[in-house]
């Protein structure tokens, strides 16, 4: 089994192999996709990873991930065993939006992991945390020394990162209790309907790609996001010798009630709104096909376009009132530059 999480032992030495027969169902998607629906556990990103790696081979031969796969033919995965993880001090650059002595709030770049783990050993931002600050939390575990609370890897924006242990449970009790108010800028295909509301869900781990979560009809634990859209985009385009068909954008504004993994991404797809550029719940066609100056423009996105924007939160030692900001970062800000040409 893959997991994307942090692996800090790993007592098997011997590589795990495994083969899979295209079905005609997948026939023409891409590798990676294709992989990501045939392997348990396996998310796509992870695949992605193997797959440049050279530990996925088709019919015999290395290839890419954008390889388009016929049906009947035969994937061959070997996947390494996992290896121990440490997190080690490392002086990288850190854009810092607060900082006092019992805790530090920084605005994390799009495609930096927040801790250590398979794929992402150095360059996270708990490295820079231990490079930079002589104290951290130890609530959460070595791995994640500090941090309060985590944002997926593609994900831009504010993080809070605790000095001690006090500082830490109480800003994870404040968390629980729904008294940190954490809002989110994101840029969706189509537009959501209503165009605001509350969506609450039961929201677990996906039955047959464990490493991706999914709304669920009954079991799991309750997600809850608000949502506002803030603007509409609406354009028209047509391949050569096409008809014009309309195209649809929205930029909302998310806020967590709840704080599960992946829950504005996921729940964004549930509305039928998925998050411009997420390789794993959003809409790879619509991603690819359009004018050519919005492909390079979704394509030059370093993650997706989800960005954590704003913290509101009573401070949890001197009781001052905090409000913190950070802009999204230069390429989303493109991408909605050119949207905003078509706004209704």
């Amino acid at each position: 089994m893959i997991a994307d999480g942090p692996q800090t032992s790993g007592t098997n030495s011997h590589a795990d192999r495994r083969e899979y027969q295209v079905p005609p169902e997948l026939a023409g998607s891409r590798l990676d996709a294709c992989l990501a629906s045939l392997a348990e556990a396996l998310s796509r990103s992870a695949a992605k990873r193997l797959i440049d790696r050279g530990h996925v081979r088709v019919a015999g031969e290395v290839v890419k991930p954008s390889t388009m796969l016929q049906a009947g033919q035969i994937i061959e995965i070997t996947i390494p065993p996992p290896e121990t993880i440490q997190a080690v001090a490392q002086q990288l650059p850190l854009d810092i939006v607060h900082e006092d002595e019992h805790m530090l709030v920084v605005n994390k770049p799009p495609m930096m992991a927040v801790h250590p783990g398979p794929g992402h050993k150095r360059d996270t931002l708990v490295n820079a945390l231990l490079g930079y600050c002589d104290s951290l939390s130890t609530t959460a575990g070595h791995i994640r020394p500090g941090l309060v609370h985590r944002l997926d890897q593609g994900t831009s924006g504010l993080v809070m990162v605790a000095k001690n242990d006090q500082v830490h449970r109480k800003l994870s009790a404040a968390l629980e209790h729904r008294q940190i108010d954490r809002v989110y800028q994101a840029l969706v295909w189509d537009w959501p309907e209503p165009p605001q509301g509350t969506l609450t869900t039961r929201f677990g781990r996906h039955p047959q790609h464990r490493t991706m979560m999914t709304v669920l009809d009954t079991g799991g634990r309750e997600a809850i996001t608000d949502y506002r859209t803030a603007e509409r985009y609406r354009w028209s385009w047509a391949m050569p010798g096409a008809r014009a068909r309309s195209r649809h954008a929205a930029y909302l504004l998310c806020a967590l009630q709840t704080g599960r993994t992946h829950q504005i991404r996921v729940h964004a797809a549930h509305l039928c709104t998925p998050i411009i550029g997420d390789a794993n719940y959003g809409d790879l066609q619509r991603d690819e096909a359009g004018p050519d100056e919005l492909n390079r423009l979704v394509a030059a996105l370093p993650g997706h376009a989800l960005h954590a924007a704003r913290l509101v939160f009573t401070h949890p030692v001197t009781r001052q009132q905090m409000r913190l900001q950070a802009p999204p970062p230069a390429q989303f800000t493109a991408l909605q530059k050119w949207l905003r040409q078509h706004k209704r």
